[in-house]
C-alpha cells in the first residue's frame, strides 16, 4: 500500500526517468567504451568482458555511480519537505514509522533497479563481446552483483539520512558529496587501522573490491579494508541505523 502510494508520486515524475535513464546509459556507455583500454600495452579488448570476471569488473565501476542514485533519494525526500507532503501526510493518518516505510521502499527499489540494470548490461556485454562462456561460467560469481545491490542500498540509506536531516536537496546533495570524497578520508587518515576499515565509506567500497586487488596488495602493501564478506553484515548494520536514525529526525522534528 504504502509503495504504490511512493509510486503514484514518481511515475509522473520528470527528474526520476531523467536520472535513473543516465545511470543506466552512462555506466552502459563507459563499459562499452572500456573494451578499448590498454594495460601493459595491451588492450584489454574481449577479456574484460569474460564470464565470470566481467561480474565483479562491473560490480566495481557501478559503484561510482551510486552517486547518481543517492542525489535521486535525496531530491524525492527534500522535495516532501519543500511541499510539506510529510506534514500533510501526518494529518491524513499515516505515521511517521509509515513514512520511513516509504522512503526505505523507494530506497530498496532504486537499489534493484541498479542491481538489473548491472545484471543486464553485463549479459548484454559478456554474450556479445566476451570470449565464448564455458559451462557455468556465466552465473559463477553472481555474487558480486549481490553485493553491489547491498552497497547500492547502504549509500541510498547514506544519502536518505542526509536528507532527512538537512532537508534541503542542495545542502544535503553537497553534504553526500563532501563526506565521501573529503570528510570521511580526512578523518580516516586520523584513525589507525583498525578503525579506518569500519568507517561507512570505506566499508561500502569494499563490498565491491578494485579488480585485481590481490595483486596491487602486493605492490603497495595490505590495503587494510575488509573482504567483502566480512564487510556484509557490517554494512547491512549500517542500512539498519540510518533508517532508524532518519525515523528518529522525522519524529523529532516534523
Amino acid at each position: 500500500m504504502l509503495f504504490r502510494a511512493e509510486l503514484r508520486k514518481l511515475l509522473p515524475y520528470r527528474t526520476v526517468w531523467i536520472l535513473l535513464v543516465l545511470y543506466a546509459v552512462l555506466l552502459a556507455g563507459f563499459v562499452g567504451m572500456s573494451g578499448g583500454a590498454v594495460i601493459n600495452g595491451k588492450p584489454m579488448g574481449s577479456s574484460l568482458y569474460a564470464f565470470p570476471g566481467v561480474w565483479s569488473r562491473l560490480a566495481y565501476v557501478a559503484s561510482y555511480f551510486n552517486l547518481l542514485l543517492g542525489i535521486l533519494l535525496i531530491i524525492l525526500i527534500t522535495d516532501e519537505f519543500q511541499f510539506r507532503t510529510f506534514r500533510q501526510q501526518v494529518l491524513d493518518g499515516l505515521s511517521r514509522a509509515e513514512l520511513i516505510q516509504g522512503k526505505l521502499g523507494i530506497a530498496a527499489g532504486l537499489a534493484v533497479y541498479a542491481t538489473l540494470v548491472v545484471l543486464g548490461i553485463g549479459l548484454f556485454f559478456g554474450l556479445t563481446r566476451g570470449p565464448e562462456a564455458a559451462p557455468g561460467a556465466v552465473t559463477a560469481e553472481l555474487g558480486a552483483v549481490a553485493l553491489y545491490a547491498v552497497q547500492a542500498l547502504g549509500y541510498l540509506s547514506l544519502a536518505a539520512l542526509l536528507a532527512f536531516a538537512l532537508r534541503k536537496s542542495g545542502l544535503a546533495i553537497l553534504a553526500f558529496m563532501l563526506y565521501g570524497w573529503v570528510a570521511e578520508p580526512l578523518v580516516r587518515s586520523q584513525v589507525p587501522d583498525s578503525l579506518d576499515r569500519f568507517f561507512p565509506g570505506k566499508l561500502l567500497s569494499a563490498l565491491t573490491p578494485t579488480p585485481g586487488q590481490e595483486l596491487l596488495d602486493t605492490v603497495t602493501g595490505p590495503s587494510g579494508a575488509l573482504l567483502p564478506t566480512q564487510a556484509l553484515p557490517v554494512a547491512l548494520a549500517y542500512v539498519a541505523f540510518f533508517w532508524l536514525l532518519s525515523y528518529l529526525l522525522l519524529r523529532r522534528d516534523l
